[in-house]
C-alpha cells in the first residue's frame, strides 16, 4: 500500500477505534436507545457509518459490490457491541483491500466514479469518508453522554 492511502487507512482506524471504545462501554439497551425525536441510536450510527465507507471506498472507488441496503441501516436493533464492532470490521477490510490497490494517478484523477447514481473522484470519496465517520462518532459521543445523563 502506497503511504498516503496508509495515512488514510490510519485516520479511519483511529475513527474505528474510538467508535468501537464507546460500544465496548454500553449495554445493548443503550446502542438502540433513542435520546429524541429525529434521533438516530448507537446501532443506526455505527450500521450507517459501516454501510457508507464500504459503499463509498469500497464499492465506488474499489468496484467491490457490498449490496449496501442504506434504508435497513435506519432500521437496525438488537446487534450488539460486537456485531457492531463486525460491520466497522467488514467495512475496513474493503477500505484497506481498496487502498491496496490503488495508486497515486488514481487519487489525482479528476474523473468521477459512479455507482447508484453517486459520483465521486476518488480524492473526494476518501475525502467525504473520513469526514463522515469522524462526524458520525460525535454524534455517538454525545448519544453514549446523553444516555449516561438521562433521567
Amino acid at each position: 500500500m502506497l503511504p498516503v492511502f496508509a495515512a488514510y487507512l490510519k485516520e479511519i482506524e483511529s475513527i474505528h477505534t474510538e467508535i468501537d471504545k464507546v460500544l465496548a462501554s454500553l449495554p445493548q439497551e443503550a446502542l438502540d436507545w433513542v435520546p429524541g425525536l429525529e434521533m438516530n441510536p448507537i446501532a443506526v450510527l455505527v450500521a450507517h457509518t459501516a454501510g457508507s465507507e464500504r459503499f463509498l471506498i469500497g464499492d465506488i472507488i474499489g468496484g467491490l459490490d457490498s449490496q449496501r441496503d442504506r434504508v435497513a441501516e435506519f432500521a437496525v436493533r438488537g446487534k450488539d457491541g460486537a456485531a457492531l464492532s463486525a460491520l466497522l470490521a467488514q467495512a475496513l477490510a474493503a477500505t484497506r483491500t481498496t487502498f491496496e490497490k490503488l495508486t497515486v494517478a488514481e487519487l489525482e484523477s479528476i474523473e468521477p466514479r459512479t455507482k447508484q447514481g453517486r459520483s465521486f473522484t476518488v480524492a473526494a470519496a476518501i475525502d467525504h469518508v473520513i469526514a463522515h465517520d469522524a462526524q458520525h462518532l460525535g454524534h455517538i459521543e454525545l448519544t453514549r453522554q446523553l444516555w449516561a445523563r438521562r433521567a
